[in-house]
């Protein structure tokens, strides 16, 4: 009986070297005992150990080390065998494969450093039967258990049950399902939901060997093989092979048998049986070519040869525009459109695939199909060809195997792996840094000459010079045309969402479709965060001067001054804002942001410390202030572009780069200002706009792990659960939140000044203002007084059009929050407060809301206590002179954003703005903001603050230096 043990992850992948086919090959194949099928599997599962399903690796929790053999390859192996070691264990043998091209494998190079011992057989058989020296040598390590991540070869029974605990083997799938080769490929192909792996005690049969533990994760519409690898199968793998080994130290491993119910077996896929066949719906289509993406590659024949497609994504849109392409077997031609080559599926529905490699290994975007055979070949200067003649000395430090590395030498075809993408761009880095190659530019261009061709473009900054693409969604509307980008901005690019998705958003003041936008998908998150990491840590933005940086964000905040009419009329049939106040607020105070925000970006500045000094020492102690990193920034939409601008302008100026999710109903003033700052000039990465669901977004954003500071405003509930979410890797946050501002309003005020200003601090951008009162209290001399003057200013309110410049009150900014107010007005009938005017909707299109009033309001009712965000004046009475008292229901809230007092007496206002518990206190005046004065809420209306030189704190951190000389 013989086993190979193949059945495991591949060789690394993209960024860790790129995984190879999984294979898996086992000798006579034994049916494991138990039965009841998957649910009992699972239930099984559920009853075992709980150290089975929790990864748990502390020195404290596992007392017993074992003498271990590791038995397989790869850089997936290589991890394994560090963190054993680390962990404890004692490897006293490595078995591995020859050495190739003259390189040895990673898990032997690890293993050779630290002299461990190393093992490289050819083969463990012979004519079927064992190698008797080789299975001597195994032997002569003394080890107690067997440890295969990864292996390629055959290994004998003699070996697999030698050790005192047997053998354990990693397989990348949910076992019984899909056993043997192939396994990620396949649960991609089949369109699974769930991807995993299983660690198993290897046996006789073909992967049927007791269960030891299992792990499991959702599989995206759009998923490839090295997705699943990078976020899961690569990094959970490694943390449950050093779990198996501990549970089997302490005795406590499961050996849980596999039903046969559910079990599958698919062969290993090869290029020749990866052609795709036409007749099935798209989303079949798809599951076919990501499931072979990378390798073996699933292909068509387009004119005459053959073409393998990668990249492929589900397209959920209008049919675009594009030239048609002939694809052998396929009932309806293809498209060439500027995203990629659109394929149809029998259903009719479309595939978007992005990267066509042809026959003589050449990769090319399927955007420049029908252009690929344009370039012309450049004319190297001298200090090109320098460069030049050192990338040919990295190749060739690679491709040992090569005698003389040619023009026409090609990459992979000389021997070279994935992994070695890694290490040729690591090498070309080190020589020259302001060349920033990709991962996939050596897929595109794998032989030398083209290499260097592409090498010198980007060098010379050519690839920088491509016009932006937008694609715009164009209204004649308040006297001009406005032009409306409509697609995720990730990268410096405008494009659609991964799976194609979109959504209308409308028009609040008609109920009419403005656009349908880019709603963003998990995959797409990824993508920005990847990208803006990208950008801070390698890119012109991480290397910018503080000067350069304040630069771009004064050229920013001019090109949005250029643009204000524009920005506020997007604004205006966006969010409903009205336009002459979208004008001045909206846009003007945006403006002012980026303005006041360039001038820090050189004024940063850490400080000298004294410290005790031990003599005869010197010390020297100074602190730096360092941007964080990735910012993800999730923004509400009754500001839209303002609450970008007091975000994104400190999180720039600090050196941050950023990934911001407009709220979904408001999505085209943020993809505006993407627009904008391309054209200022912002490398690409520094900034990505995804527009789509909060939920899915903004929930994706606050768990990412290479995102380091969440900055939100919105409720409360949804505050809590992004903290909740950030505690993955403890993230930096900020949040602005809910509040119930009160607004004290005294008999010795200027009363006609307390009407005009109470009324802007209720029904101020249609009572769509995080720090609106929320509740009047009125001192019962001047109370009725108050109210009838509110009620007659009310009167004489134009209701309307916003972009009409006489209008005074606009729309709701959606219906659903239309609806949320009339409900609020009902309950507060309801419980007895008395509705003066106002509370219903107004008989016209759109979504527009009478201002509204209410008197007799107590405090324990459910208008006093929750915010109504719209124009709602709740209007409270107390006693006169009693000050104390009105303070004490004016803390009476669980929130503290802003705060207010109107009265003559400037003693009892200060003494007033002392007690009140909120972050701004406005005394004789409200809304009275300004981008050099912190904004930000105390108790349940969050932390942190918005503008001013606090804000800019928000997105630094601290580091303290100490030199002794």
């Amino acid at each position: 009986m013989r086993w190979r043990g193949a059945s495991g992850i591949g060789a690394g992948c993209i960024r860790r070297g790129g995984p190879p086919r999984p294979r898996c090959r086992l000798g006579l194949r034994r049916v494991a005992e138990g039965a009841g099928g998957p649910a009992a599997l699972r239930k099984m599962l559920r009853t075992a150990p709980r150290l089975l399903r929790t990864i748990c690796t502390t020195a404290a929790a596992y007392q017993q080390k074992l003498k271990l053999a590791l038995i397989g390859q790869s850089i997936f192996g290589q991890e394994v065998y560090n963190k054993l070691r680390k962990e404890g264990h004692k490897v006293v043998g490595v078995f591995t494969v020859p050495d190739k091209n003259g390189q040895a494998d990673p898990l032997a190079l690890a293993a050779e450093k630290d002299g461990t011992p190393v093992f490289k057989f050819p083969r463990w058989r012979a004519k079927g039967k064992p190698i008797q020296e080789v299975v001597a040598a195994y032997k002569s390590v003394g080890a107690e258990l067997n440890v295969l991540p990864f292996c390629t070869q055959f290994i004998p029974m003699d070996v697999i049950e030698c050790p005192k605990h047997g053998s354990i083997i990693y397989h990348p799938s949910i076992l019984p399902r899909h056993r043997g080769a192939s396994a990620i490929n396949w649960t991609l192909i089949q369109g699974d939901k769930k991807a995993g792996f299983t660690i198993f005690w290897a046996d006789d049969g073909l992967d049927t060997g007791p269960i030891l533990l299992q792990r499991e994760c959702d599989v995206g519409q759009n998923d490839t093989v090295d997705d699943l690898y990078n976020r899961f199968l690569f990094p959970e793998g490694i943390k449950a092979m050093v779990e198996a080994v501990d549970l089997i130290a302490d005795g406590k491993a499961p050996r849980i048998p596999q039903p046969e119910e559910g079990a599958t077996y698919e062969g290993i896929q090869k290029k020749e049986n990866a052609e795709i066949s036409w007749d099935q719906p798209a989303s079949a289509l798809h599951n076919w070519i990501r499931g072979h993406d990378k390798v073996p590659g699933a292909w068509a024949t387009i004119d005459g040869q053959v073409v393998t497609f990668y990249g492929s994504s589900l397209l959920d849109a209008s049919v675009p525009a594009g030239q048609e392409l002939a694809i052998k077997g396929a009932s309806r031609p293809g498209l060439i459109t500027k995203n990629g080559l659109v394929i149809f599926g029998s259903d009719g529905k479309m595939v978007l695939v992005r990267n066509l490699q042809f026959e003589d290994g050449k990769m090319i975007p399927a955007s420049k199909y029908f252009s690929a055979d344009e370039t012309t070949a450049l004319e190297l200067t001298e200090e090109e060809k320098k460069m030049a003649e050192d990338i040919r000395a990295i190749w060739k430090g690679i491709l040992s195997n090569v005698a003389v590395i040619e023009d026409s030498t090609d990459f992979f075809k000389s021997g070279a792996s994935s992994m070695h993408v890694v290490r040729m761009l690591e090498e070309i880095k080190q020589k020259y840094s302001g060349l920033q190659l990709q991962n996939e530019d050596v897929y595109m261009a794998t032989k030398f000459a083209d290499f260097i061709q592409m090498a010198v473009r980007k060098f010379r900054g050519e690839d920088k010079e491509e016009e932006l693409v937008i694609d715009y969604v164009s209204k004649n509307v308040n006297n001009m045309t406005v032009n409306m980008p409509y697609q995720c901005f990730i990268n410096g690019q405008f494009i659609n969402a991964d799976d194609g998705k979109t959504y209308d958003t409308i028009n609040p003041t008609d109920g009419s479709v403005i656009a349908s936008v880019s709603s963003a998908s998990l995959a797409d998150v990824d993508k920005a965060v990847a990208a803006a990491k990208e950008a801070f840590e390698n890119g012109e933005w991480g290397r910018m001067n503080a000067r350069e940086r304040g630069r771009l964000m004064y050229r920013l905040a001019d090109l949005m001054e250029e643009h204000q009419e524009e920005l506020a009329t997007i604004e205006s049939i966006d969010s409903g804002a009205v336009y002459t106040l979208a004008l001045k607020t909206h846009v003007g105070m945006s403006v002012q942001t980026f303005r006041y925000f360039a001038g820090w970006c050189d004024k940063i500045q850490g400080a000298t410390i004294p410290i005790s000094q031990a003599r005869p020492n010197h010390n020297l102690t100074f602190t730096k202030k360092e941007p964080i990193g990735v910012c993800a920034i999730v923004i509400p939409w009754n500001y839209p572009l303002m609450m970008l601008a007091w975000k994104s302008a400190a999180c720039l100026a600090a050196g941050n780069t950023l990934v911001l999710k407009p709220a979904q109903v408001t999505p085209l003033t943020s993809l505006k200002f993407a627009e904008l700052s391309a054209k200022a000039g912002f490398p690409k990465g520094v900034i990505n706009i995804l527009p789509g669901s909060g939920g899915l977004v903004g929930q994706h954003l606050s768990e990412h792990p290479d995102v380091r500071k969440v900055g939100f405003t919105g409720s409360t509930p949804t505050g809590k659960q992004i903290m909740k979410s950030a505690a993955t890797n403890l993230k930096k946050v900020s949040l602005e939140l809910g509040g119930k501002s009160p607004l004290i309003i005294f008999s010795d005020c200027e009363l006609d000044r307390a009407v005009k200003m109470g009324m802007g601090a209720v029904y101020f951008n249609k009572g769509e203002n995080c720090i609106a009162a929320g509740r009047l209290f009125v001192e019962e001399s001047i109370h009725d007084e108050f109210v009838r003057k509110v009620v007659e200013e009310i009167k004489k309110m134009k209701i309307g059009d916003p972009l009409d410049r006489s209008t005074d009150h606009g729309p709701q900014n959606h219906k659903a929050h239309l609806e949320k107010l009339l409900q609020y007005c009902e309950t507060g009938v309801k419980e007895g407060a008395t509705l003066v005017y106002g509370g219903r909707q107004v008989r016209r299109p759109g979504f527009f809301m009478e201002p509204t009033v209410f008197t007799d309001v107590e405090d324990h009712m459910y208008i006093a206590q929750e915010e109504s965000f719209g124009p709602v004046m709740v209007i409270s009475k107390f006693k006169n002179g009693d000050v104390d008292g009105v303070l004490q229901r004016a803390n009476t809230t669980e929130y503290g954003l802003a705060s207010g007092v109107f009265t003559k007496d400037i003693s009892k206002a200060l003494y007033i703005s002392e007690k009140l518990e909120a972050g701004t206190v406005f005394i004789n005046t409200y809304n009275k903001t300004d981008v050099a004065a912190p904004f930000g809420g105390f108790k349940q209306s969050g932390f942190g603050k918005d503008l001013g030189e606090e804000a800019l704190h928000e997105y630094l951190r601290t580091k303290a230096i100490t030199v002794e000389y």
